[in-house]
Order: C-alpha cells, then structure tokens, then sequence
C-alpha cells in the first residue's frame, strides 16, 4: 500500500509555476524551487521525477488554471466575437498590472524550447493550437450568427489572431505599456470586424493609459 504524500500537490504546483513563471526553466535553480514550495529535492524528485517532469506538471497547472480556465469561463458568458475581444482586453490588463512582467508562461516555454527536445516543443505546440482553434471557434460562430462579416479565411484570420497573442505577450515583458498593446491588438480586431477593446478597468492600466506607469 502506497503511503500517503505529506504535502498538498496543488500548492506544490502553485509555487513550482510561480517559480518557473518568473525566471523561466534554465534559470530555476533546484534550490529556487526547494524554497518556493517548502519541500526538499528528494521529495520533489520522488513525486515529479526530475526538474524537467516537475515543469512540465506546472506548466499543465498554470495552463489549467489560467489560459483554459479564461477560455472556457468567455465561451460560457460571452457572444463569439466579445469573447474574443475580451480575451485580448483581459491578457492586457494582466499583462499591465503585473509588477514582475512575466508575460505568459506558455509563451516564455515556447521561445525556451530548444531543437533537441522534440517533446517539449510538441508540448507547446499542442496548447498554442489549443488557443487557435478558440479563435477558429469564435470566428466561425461569429460569422455564422451575422455578428461579423466574413474578411479573410477564417484559418488565417485564426493564425493571425494567435500571431498578435504571442507579439503581445513579448512586448508586455519588456514594454508594459497600454498604450502599445493595446494599438498592437486594436487594427487586429478592426480587420476582422470585431467588436473594439473595451476602456481599462484595472488601476494599473488606467494608470498606464494616462501614463503614469
């Protein structure tokens, strides 16, 4: 009979991610991650395996408790083309209102990957296109319901979509200003019909919107 784990496995998880969400895989130290979750390295090596099979397990945590957790929580409250019109006003202003810049970990993960970790990249590549088929979804909806007009393919209306994503994810790390992140979404949407991005709410993006941050 297997013996219980002394430790809460969400809270593990939670600090792991935080801890990789900040200074990304290579640079997490064993001893980073031994003081943000309060255990020692044999038993987080004994319960992930290694350094590697606990990232991959906080980066599933972190995805399932913000990206996916977003997508379905839209899908379930808002029309086709709000949704994913304020998917982009909700990553901007958490982009904005984060004091460490950290942009996405799922972003960060993909400009991490490296050639010979061809599991990894398929790792990232799998939920990227996780987002682009809620954008697909959202489009075709859109479109069938007369709420937009059909622009462009919707695939590449899709692929572009994902595109401007990833561009703001970057610059909100070393540029954390409304202002360019939001004229780097709004001429996206305005192309496809979209509804535009809604006033800033969050006192860091109102904040950086009159440009005081």
């Amino acid at each position: 009979m297997a013996r219980p784990r002394g430790f809460d496995e969400h809270e593990v998880l939670e600090a792991a991610s935080a801890a990789f969400w900040s200074k990304g895989y290579e640079a997490t130290s064993t001893r980073d991650l031994v003081k943000s979750t309060g255990l020692t390295q044999p038993s987080l090596y004994n319960a992930f395996g290694d350094k590697r099979g606990l990232y991959l397990r906080a980066l599933e945590h972190y995805l399932e408790h913000s990206l996916r957790e977003r997508i379905h929580r839209l899908e379930k409250a808002a029309s086709p083309a709000q949704r994913i019109t304020l998917f982009f006003h909700e990553v901007i202003e958490r982009a904005i209102a984060d004091p460490d810049r950290r942009g996405c970990m799922l972003v960060n993960s993909a400009l991490e990957t490296s050639s010979d970790d061809e599991a990894f990249r398929e790792t990232v590549a799998a939920e990227m296109a996780e987002i682009r088929a809620f954008f697909h979804r959202g489009l075709v909806a859109a479109e069938q319901s007369g709420e937009i007009a059909p622009v462009v393919p919707t695939n590449d209306a899709a692929s572009h979509l994902l595109a401007t994503l990833i561009g703001i994810r970057v610059l909100a790390r070393v540029t954390p200003q409304y202002e360019l992140l939001y004229g780097a979404v709004s001429p996206a949407l305005k192309l496809l019909g979209l509804p535009a991005l809604p006033p800033p709410t969050t006192p860091s993006a109102l904040a950086a919107q009159d440009g005081h941050v």
